[in-house]
């Protein structure tokens, strides 16, 4: 791929001789060469940019390219029948505040149940938490598609154009009606629930430790081979309560399971291996519990709780009888933002473990 010059066009002088000779035979030298096939889409598709990386450029990268700088870079995106782009945020990633997070998750599944598939283009540090957010706001038939770059605009090898090009591609696809909302990165579809950033700085940014990609995006055509778990919409009325993770280490006797129940709203807890803690820490849960909502998720990447493997003191069975809803294959993030939603929608005890229980075995 050939990097964008200022404003989006791409600079035929760069081309070589041997380029301009594949290119005369009908070999792809670049993402202009590229030309999925948009004539089968099944609704109009929008894009709300919302910052990242992905409209960042210059020496250090910094906020530069608006929704039409981005789609200027993409040509392809001419031949989207129904298509329209505006900006609606310009922060990085770790800018972002839950109240605008919720604000931009909530224009998202507006205009989705208007019959759009719409996709939103974010930085990818806290994208898992824009995703799980419109996952839990959405119902509507047609996908919430994020994305964005792990390379600024301006960089060598800059992925942005492509991830753009693949989103639009399954915002429009007839394949995924009733998908909800997915991330789409490096060419593969992952549930926006499940999803992880696996890789700081690499383009395959994102993946799916504990359930694997729902399909592929391949020269624009979408492929699946599974789909997501769909949450209860949430009626959120605001972001408003504190949930804190707590992220227990080797020797951990509780104290700060304890800080986090007196002074937040609610609280996650990462446990140890296949949802285990040590008697101390079994006994911090007990009082967690008896005064906010705990969440119990599991340290490994691709995670699952037991039910009665163990019998030692603070084994899975201990931890599930403590009253704490387990929530094992969400990851401690996504455990945080979907607390927050039940919080956010004033749901009882029992009606948020009903909720989260979707991501447990039991």
């Amino acid at each position: 791929m050939r990097p964008a010059r200022p404003g989006g066009q791409w600079s035929a002088s760069r081309f070589s001789a041997r380029d301009r000779r594949r290119e005369a035979s009908g070999l792809a030298t670049g993402l202009t060469l590229v030309e999925p096939s948009f004539a089968a889409f099944s609704r109009p598709v929008r894009l709300l940019a919302a910052g990242g990386t992905i409209a960042m450029g210059g020496p250090r990268a910094v906020p530069e390219l608006d929704a039409q700088a981005l789609v200027d870079a993409v040509p392809q995106l001419t031949a989207v029948p129904d298509f329209a782009a505006e900006t609606v945020l310009d922060s990085p990633g770790p800018h972002l505040e839950l109240a605008q997070t919720l604000e931009l998750a909530r224009h998202a599944s507006s205009v989705a149940a208007e019959g759009a598939g719409v996709v939103v283009t974010t930085g990818t540090d806290t994208l898992e938490e824009v995703a799980v957010l419109c996952a839990l706001l959405h119902n509507a038939a047609a996908p919430i598609v994020l994305t964005g770059a792990s390379r600024p605009a301006t960089n060598p090898g800059a992925d942005g154009p492509a991830n753009l090009l693949d989103a639009v591609a399954v915002a429009g696809s007839e394949a995924a009606l009733d998908l909800g909302a997915v991330v789409v990165f490096a060419g593969e579809i992952h549930a926006a629930m499940m999803v992880r950033k696996v890789d700081s700085t690499g383009p395959a940014t994102f993946g799916s430790p504990a359930a694997g990609p729902l399909g592929r995006v391949v020269e624009g055509r979408v492929w699946l081979h599974a789909r997501p778990l769909r949450p209860p919409r949430l009626a959120v009325a605001a972001l408003e309560h504190r949930v804190e993770i707590v992220y227990p280490g080797v020797g951990d006797h509780g104290l700060l399971l304890r800080q986090a129940a007196d002074s937040a709203d609610g609280v996650v807890l990462v446990a140890f291996g296949a949802g285990h803690l040590s008697p101390r820490l079994l006994a911090a849960l007990h009082a967690a519990v008896a005064r906010v909502p705990v969440v119990v998720t599991c340290r490994p990447d691709r995670p699952a709780m037991f039910l009665k493997t163990y019998g030692f003191e603070g084994s899975e069975a201990d931890v599930r009888a403590s009253g704490a809803v387990c929530a094992p294959f969400l990851s401690a993030q996504a455990a945080r933002i979907a607390l927050l939603c039940c919080l956010g929608a004033r749901l009882s005890g029992e009606e948020t473990a009903r909720v989260l229980g979707t991501w447990d075995v039991a």
